[in-house]
């Protein structure tokens, strides 16, 4: 993850290529809210570098993308045992989704997840029933029953992707990455991702 943003050493401004710099960029940068937060010692730096780029993308009307950006901060603060700051961050990332355009079923899950890991069990109950009830792709549906049924366990920890997969009968990681290859960068790949199957 330390690799996935760059960051600019005076201003503080962060994308994936600074380089190629947001128009409306240097203007966010360069205002108050944007400077306090990266001075604030009390999150770690990488995180501080997401919410950079989550902020730079929200003031531009990125909101989806900010709240990708933000979702990666909690995952930041997963690894460092910051419980407080992941939650924190999960919530904000559900509100600039919500935020956003209309969300579709891979962003939904993404939600749900959210949700469920900051212990936001009715509101992540009822976005998985209404998910459910669209008869989503089979891969959306499995991943969806997961989470239902961790929701109702109260069970707001990390799980893989792997564990929403149905057993096939024979050599499941080969079937599991038939499935991926079959699809390209597909749908799993892109939940492996997002759900930070590890």
């Amino acid at each position: 993850m330390a690799r996935w943003l760059q960051q600019c050493p005076h201003c503080g401004y962060a994308a994936p290529d600074i380089g190629r710099a947001h128009p409306a960029a240097a203007e966010t940068v360069a205002a108050a809210p944007f400077r306090a937060l990266i001075a604030d010692t009390s999150h770690p730096p990488l995180a501080r570098r997401f919410l950079a780029w989550a902020h730079v993308l929200e003031e531009t009307g990125a909101l989806h993308a900010a709240a990708e950006a933000t979702l990666h901060a909690a995952w930041v603060a997963d690894d460092m045992n910051r419980p407080d700051l992941a939650t924190a961050w999960r919530r904000d990332a559900v509100a600039l989704w919500r935020a956003g355009p209309a969300l579709d079923a891979e962003q939904t899950v993404r939600v749900i997840d959210a949700l469920r890991r900051t212990e936001g069990w009715q509101d992540a109950a009822t976005t998985a029933e209404a998910l459910a009830a669209s008869a989503p792709e089979e891969a959306v549906a499995q991943v969806v029953a997961l989470e239902r049924r961790l929701i109702g366990e109260q069970d707001s920890g990390r799980h893989t992707l792997a564990s929403a997969l149905p057993p096939p009968a024979r050599r499941p990681h080969v079937a599991h990455q038939k499935i991926g290859r079959s699809r390209g960068e597909g749908f799993w790949a892109r939940l492996r991702r997002m759900l930070r199957g590890d």
